[in-house]
């Protein structure tokens, strides 16, 4: 199967690696694009495990996995990053996610931040 982050590669070459083992993503973009396939295939375990232990929600994962499930992801655009690449400790990413939702298309627009912890990134919050 295509990989949902829309990079064009096959899910098994893409962000299942990643979901697989979080050491494997070597920049803020790919983290971003496996927490969105995450999203669309409703693994709260990695949402919770690639989200920075200083700004992970407590209590939360069923309540993203029920809404993760409760809607028809439809595309993610990567807009902008910033200091990102493998050998940086922090950076963001611009990015619009479109999903449905109840009949209504709808998009989540943001510009998110990471860090590189222990030589893995997670996300931290958005700006």
């Amino acid at each position: 199967m295509k990989c949902p982050c829309c990079s064009g590669k096959s899910y098994e070459a893409c962000c299942e690696l990643a979901h697989l083992d979080i050491l494997q993503v070597q920049t803020a973009e790919a983290l971003m694009r496996s927490r969105y396939s995450a999203f669309v295939l409703a693994n709260g375990d990695y949402l919770m495990k690639s989200h920075h232990k200083s700004t992970r929600p407590t209590k939360e994962k069923k309540a993203i996995v029920k809404w993760a499930k409760s809607v028809d992801w439809i595309r993610l655009n990567i807009l902008n990053t910033t200091k990102s690449l493998a050998n940086d400790t922090e950076g963001t990413v611009e990015f619009k996610a479109m999903f449905q939702e109840r009949g209504e298309l709808q998009m989540i627009h943001e510009n998110s931040r990471f860090i590189k912890d222990n030589g893995c990134w997670y996300y931290i919050d958005a700006l």
